[in-house]
């Protein structure tokens, strides 16, 4: 919360105030949302504050994959980016593809990625609420009911 008038009425704004003379290739990084073993003021979730402000971008990666190639694509972009992960999210685990090791790999900033793909339901989330929405959906295929598309 320091740095929020410079996040919100400096870099995020630059580019409209010059008539996009001045761009503001600049990420945010910081924790965000419920932690644990702290006080209620470092425990919230700002992304949706964020994600309506003008001239910014969020990212709130679930995976260690999405992490990685997200953060690149943050470092990347030639505008500011925040980009918030869950504390909660740094003591899992998570696998990691072959295609991820690459120097080469980024994902693209905007373009929802479908964790699991069916054809009746569509559940969307994001960050540490993507491994919650993964096991409802195992849960629920695992009781003859068809699976559910979940959209991050």
């Amino acid at each position: 919360m320091q740095a929020i008038d410079h996040i919100i009425n400096s870099a995020a704004k630059s580019n409209y105030m010059s008539a996009g003379q001045i761009s503001v290739p600049i990420v945010f990084r910081g924790p965000n949302g419920a932690a644990a073993g702290v006080g209620a003021q470092h425990s919230q979730c700002y992304a949706a504050w964020y994600a309506h402000v003008p001239g910014l971008k969020v990212l709130t990666p679930y995976s260690a994959e999405d992490a990685r190639g997200l953060l690149k694509a943050a470092i990347r972009d030639p505008d500011p980016v925040i980009f918030l992960e869950n504390e909660l999210l740094y003591g899992e685990s998570f696998p990691v593809s072959a295609e991820v090791l690459d120097s080469s790999f980024c994902l693209p900033i905007g373009k929802a990625k479908i964790e699991r793909e069916g054809k009746d339901v569509t559940i969307t989330a994001f960050s540490k609420m993507v491994g919650y929405a993964l096991q409802v959906c195992h849960d629920v295929v695992g009781n003859n009911v068809k699976e559910d598309d979940i959209v991050k």
